[in-house]
This record gives C-alpha cells, structure tokens and sequence, in this order.
C-alpha cells in the first residue's frame, strides 16, 4: 500500500473534486463556456446579487443623504443657539453695567442724605460755622458727582 506499484491516490481531497485533480474541494468550480444552462444560471445568480447589491448602495445613499441633512439641521440650530446665547450674555452685560450705577448712584444718595442729616443737626445745636462747612462739602461733592460723565 501506498508504494509506486499503488495507483491510489494519497490525497483523497483530490479525488473528491471532480473538476480538477490539483485543487482542494472547497474551491470553486470553473464554469465551462460550452455548457450554456450553467453559465445562465451563474449569470441570473450574478445579476440577483448585482441587482440586491445596487439596492442596498441606493438605500445607503438615501440614509447618507438623510444624515447629511440631519446634520445640517443640528448646525443650523446650533448656530442659532449660539446666536441666542451671545444676545443672553449682551444683555447680561448690560444689565450688570445699569445695576453698577444704579448702586453708584444709591451709595452717592446715601452720603448726600448723611450730609444733609449732619448739617440739619448742627442748624439745630446751634453750630452754624459746622453746618456752613458740611454745606460746602455737599456742594463740592455735588459738583464733582455732575462733572463725571
């Protein structure tokens, strides 16, 4: 068995595959030219797998194209919030410079009515050279407050 004297081939992988001694089983098969119903039916499973195939490009290429827009709905709104969120932080802005002089001008207030308070108690207590002077700084302060622009 198995000597050069044995015609039995060592391989039975080769034995198996009927179309060509040389290549495994699990090779394709060649597809003879002559024998017209095989190459039909090779044809009609090649154009089923084409035709499936070119379906499945069409339909991804209409999920690109919605992505595609999908996408540039999500920048435009983005762009929109950003828009939106710049005119927030300009009127953040602006209100905090209002709310600055509206406390400025409370604190000017404030020590203007504390003169005042200062010169009603020296008019009362007789000490009129005091209030003269407190009514000096109030006009001095007054002025300097009106000269700021």
């Amino acid at each position: 068995m198995g000597g050069n004297g044995d015609r039995r081939p060592r391989n039975k992988l080769r034995m198996k595959n009927p179309i060509c001694r040389r290549m495994p089983r699990f090779a394709l098969p060649i597809i003879k030219q002559h024998c017209r119903i095989s190459l039909r039916n090779h044809q009609q499973k090649h154009r089923g797998k084409s035709k499936c195939l070119r379906n499945r490009l069409k339909m991804l290429r209409v999920e690109m194209e919605e992505i595609s827009e999908e996408q540039r709905q999500i920048k435009e709104g983005q762009r929109q919030v950003r828009e939106k969120f710049e005119g927030i932080e300009l009127e953040c802005d602006q209100l905090r410079k209002e709310t600055n002089l509206i406390i400025q001008q409370s604190l000017s207030t404030q020590i203007r009515l504390a003169f005042m308070f200062q010169i009603l108690k020296a008019r009362e207590n007789q000490e009129l050279d005091k209030a003269a002077k407190l009514t000096v700084s109030l006009r001095e302060l007054i002025a300097r407050e009106n000269q700021k622009p």
